[in-house]
């Protein structure tokens, strides 16, 4: 799959990054709860990484999967609402408040930014 092509940056460990594609994919219901997810050698061939670098990152997402034998590595039952819940308290932790700053010091209005820039 080239879309699955990325630019990894070189400054957090490649796993993480990984990691962070197949949570972005669970979020957006690419990988539903209850499915299977790719193997850990179709992972890594789609994402053209190691494959110890694919299991790495799915073994850093253990809490949030399950092996079922003879099927494979499944996303969890209401995993999802679990990572909406922690994406949405990292972004209010790590990237609002840079963002709000931005807002202000270009003395944008949040009813402008709301519609779109407009």
């Amino acid at each position: 799959m080239a879309e699955n092509v990325q630019n990894w940056h070189q400054d957090r460990p490649i796993y993480r990054q990984l990691m962070e594609q197949i949570v972005a994919r669970i979020l957006d219901n690419t990988y539903r709860e209850g499915e299977m997810l790719p193997s850990v050698r179709q992972l890594a061939s789609d994402y053209l990484v190691n494959p110890l670098t694919a299991a790495r990152a799915y073994r850093e997402l253990e809490d949030y999967t399950e092996t079922r034998r003879g099927i494979g590595l499944v996303v969890k039952e209401g995993v999802r609402e679990l990572l909406l819940k922690h994406e949405q308290r990292r972004f209010l932790r790590e990237e609002w408040p840079p963002l709000r700053e931005r807002i202000k010091a270009l003395d944008l209005d949040v009813a402008d930014l709301l519609k779109g820039g407009r």
